[in-house]
């Protein structure tokens, strides 16, 4: 059973105020993938889904004489180090599982390696999957984090895909009970 859904996340305003600064509508993008490589891979949909939703919530904003710069970004990046602790900390707050938030944590730590000198890591199915969402959504000079969508149409998205998690979810429970 799901503690804590996609919708409780939105809701958060903290969650909202950090997910902005890398592009609502590339966690949701991200989000969708992920929920579609999760059945792929058979790995928990509602894990993934929040996982890939919030893998971009350490962000940082790079600006150089009032513009964005990629380039300052990619030097300097630690997103994923602050956002698997952002996260965890978020989803404790919200009531989600202990050992699903550290799961969920770790996916979004591990989701990049442009944290790890050599960038070489053996990753777990979850943890896979998110890298392969954001993977999907990237575009070209981080172009990906500047698309924008209404607060109106990202609710609706949301509740959408919490309902294919739910779906999801008692279809296993269906065929677990045969």
């Amino acid at each position: 059973m799901r503690k804590v859904s996609l919708g409780d996340l939105f809701a958060n305003s903290y969650t909202r105020k950090y997910i902005s600064r890398s592009g609502l509508h590339h966690a949701i993008s991200t989000a969708f993938h992920a929920f579609r490589l999760a059945k792929q891979y058979n790995v928990d949909v509602d894990l993934a889904v929040k996982a890939a939703f919030l893998h971009d919530i350490g962000h940082y904003t790079w600006y150089r004489n009032g513009e964005w710069d990629f380039e300052l970004y990619k030097k300097n990046d630690i997103h994923a180090i602050k956002g698997s602790e952002r996260a965890h900390k978020l989803l404790i707050k919200l009531g989600e599982d202990r050992e699903n938030a550290k799961e969920i944590a770790l996916a979004i730590l591990f989701h990049t390696d442009s944290f790890i000198p050599g960038g070489n890591l053996q990753l777990t199915p979850l943890q896979k999957v998110v890298a392969l969402a954001d993977e999907a959504d990237e575009e070209p000079g981080g172009k990906h984090h500047y698309k924008k969508i209404s607060a109106e149409k990202a609710a609706k998205l949301i509740a959408k895909l919490d309902k294919k998690i739910e779906a999801e979810y008692e279809s296993t429970t269906l065929k677990q009970s045969v």
